[in-house]
């Protein structure tokens, strides 16, 4: 007799189950995705010490009869896919038929579920079927998984801490809450309610409910569409930047998807207005053709494929670079307390309820303030100048809403530590980076020679000469020509030497030998993976930093307002060619509330 042999279900189950069930989160995504297929508007999800010992899925879907509840538990049984064809039009979370009997292969499972009149109720331990019985009528599902890998110690042992898997947990939920807004979600801990929307169907509220007012008030709406491809959603200012890519949220078709080309071109579109180890937050939602993706790549599906990429990551990259350019992006230095003066208009969609809300809000500041200048020795004409004083800072604070950079009239104040310029107008206190500023400046000047093609060579007065090792000499000499086409005139000479003989005019006078290295380190840095668009980008940002002022430099008044001029100017003056700020404002209200003028 052969040694090959068909395994038995059960065993079929616990191997899938290592494709599919990798941590409780995993536990919770298929459930959860099952409920959304089932059309549930309601999804509240209760763990019990971090799912490591209950998981427990309540919806109000349409749930199922007592057959498919049964058959639900088979492999590959599915009511997504019919016909080979259905695969190529995939409209669901859910289609492998796996997730179920994988789940139930290695934990306990009970199932109350009904359809109609009469629900069903099923209790499966290890894939072995214990109870089947009549329920209760509550249409929707109950979904409770325990003792999760309790007969597959091996996988047991690699479930982490409680923390770990309900901080995974709670990161999926959160974005499975912004894919469908129009869905109430709540999560909870050992009964303790960590996440809860309202499912209002507003995305910028949804977006509040989980990342709150810091985020939600400085998020920009966007919109764009090409033949093949439909993006919506909400984009960050700069100043809301995150140390990884977690938050940059990308859906398809419905579908929470990781993907490293709309990761990097969304990531691209930044790059002039951040550092490169800070990331964007946006939630953006993308429709299409299903034909022109495939989610059937992983077992999971959070990977999936895309047609016509490169259509896609000039759709991604114009839609927010156009809208970032149009944005006034001069980032307060300090966070707005007063909450509900700063509501993003989603939250309160009436005009009129708007302004009786902002107006409720200024008088209980100014009846604050008097109250607590009773306890001073002010007079009552200085109290009555107070309140004179918050209606005038009210009407301010109304025209200041979309404010033009460009048009700002900066009046220099003067200059501190050497390194910021101090301006100030009407609307409060500003600070400028004079290095930054300067940066910004001299990057679009060069810039602009690049593309206008305007390089002219000097000629050194005595050459400049790099001695490498031998593969970094190797690594500039597959890049000379480029050199030579930016402006560098450069001989080798002798062994695992360059000489440089003229650059580019726009270098700065006694930088010289101190940029070409610079270029010369970004050559050997990206070395196999050069791309010459992100060369072109660094190695002006380099120029542009060796050519610009210093900090701790001391400038005249005429020396300030000659960058404050140019800055403004400039395509983006909001940061610098390596993504840092160059200016920071502190408000009128800023001050006053610093200095206890204001009272809340």
């Amino acid at each position: 007799m052969g040694n090959i042999k068909i395994m038995n279900e059960n065993l079929a189950n616990k191997i899938a189950a290592g494709e599919v069930v990798e941590k409780c989160a995993s536990v919770v995504k298929e459930l959860v995705e099952n409920s959304i297929d089932a059309l549930a508007s309601q999804i509240r999800i209760d763990l019990v010490n971090g799912g490591l010992k209950e998981i427990k899925i309540t919806d109000n879907g349409q749930g199922m009869e007592h057959e498919d509840a049964l058959l639900s538990f088979q492999r590959h049984a599915t009511s997504k896919l019919v016909r080979e064809d259905d695969l190529f039009f995939i409209q669901t979370l859910g289609f492998r038929g796996e997730a179920l009997p994988s789940i139930a292969s290695v934990s306990e499972v009970d199932l109350v579920t009904c359809h109609n009149n009469i629900g069903t109720h099923i209790h499966i331990k290890g894939g072995k079927l214990e109870i089947e019985e009549p329920s209760n009528a509550r249409k929707g599902t109950i979904m409770t998984v325990s003792n999760l890998f309790y007969n597959t110690p091996a996988r047991l042992k690699y479930l982490k801490s409680e923390q770990y898997e309900l901080s995974n947990t709670i990161s999926f939920i959160e974005k499975l809450a912004l894919s469908y807004p129009a869905i109430r979600f709540e999560l909870t801990n050992n009964q303790k309610l960590l996440v809860k929307t309202t499912g209002s169907n507003d995305l910028l509220k949804t977006i509040h409910e989980i990342y709150g007012l810091n985020v939600s008030s400085h998020m920009l709406e966007v919109h764009g569409a090409n033949d093949d491809y439909e993006m919506n959603g909400y984009i960050c200012k700069p100043e809301v930047l995150k140390s990884n890519r977690n938050h940059m949220i990308t859906i398809v078709n419905g579908r929470v998807v990781r993907n490293n080309d709309l990761n990097r071109a969304i990531n691209d579109a930044y790059f002039r207005y951040k550092p490169d180890v800070k990331y964007p937050l946006v939630v953006l939602n993308f429709e299409t053709d299903p034909t022109l993706i495939d989610v059937n790549i992983h077992p999971t599906k959070q990977d999936i494929k895309l047609s016509k990429t490169d259509e896609l990551y000039q759709l991604i990259y114009e839609t927010i670079e156009t809208k970032l350019n149009a944005e006034l992006l001069v980032p307060n230095a300090l966070k707005e307390e007063a909450v509900v003066v700063e509501l993003p208009k989603a939250m309160i969609e009436d005009k009129k309820i708007q302004e009786e809300v902002h107006d409720k809000v200024v008088e209980e500041k100014i009846t604050e303030e008097l109250e607590w200048n009773l306890f001073s020795q002010e007079s009552t004409e200085e109290k009555l100048e107070i309140k004179e004083e918050k209606v005038e800072y009210k009407s301010v604070k109304d025209r200041l809403l979309n404010p033009d950079f460009k048009g700002l009239q900066l009046y220099v104040v003067g200059q501190i530590l050497g390194t910021y310029i101090v301006c100030q107008n009407e609307q409060g206190l500003y600070l400028i980076d004079q290095h930054a500023a300067k940066e910004r400046v001299n990057y679009e000047l060069v810039e602009n020679k690049f593309k206008n093609k305007e390089v002219l060579s000097v000629g050194t007065l005595i050459p400049i000469t790099i001695e490498l090792n031998a593969s970094d000499y190797l690594k500039i000499k597959e890049q000379l020509l480029l050199l030579e086409e930016l402006g560098f005139i450069i001989e080798e000479f002798g062994i695992n030497t360059y000489t440089i003989k003229a650059h580019p005019s726009w270098i700065k006078e006694g930088y010289e030998e101190e940029i070409v290295r610079a270029i010369f380190d970004e050559i050997i840095l990206l070395g196999d993976h050069f791309d010459r668009i992100r060369f072109n980008n660094k190695m002006i940002a380099t120029i542009a930093c060796k050519m610009s002022v210093r900090a701790n430099t001391r400038l005249s008044r005429e020396a300030m307002e000659e960058i404050i001029r140019e800055l403004k100017e400039c395509k983006n003056p909001y940061n610098c060619a390596h993504g840092r700020p160059t200016i920071v404002k502190f408000s009128t209200y800023d001050l006053e509330r610093m200095f206890k003028r204001v009272m809340n």
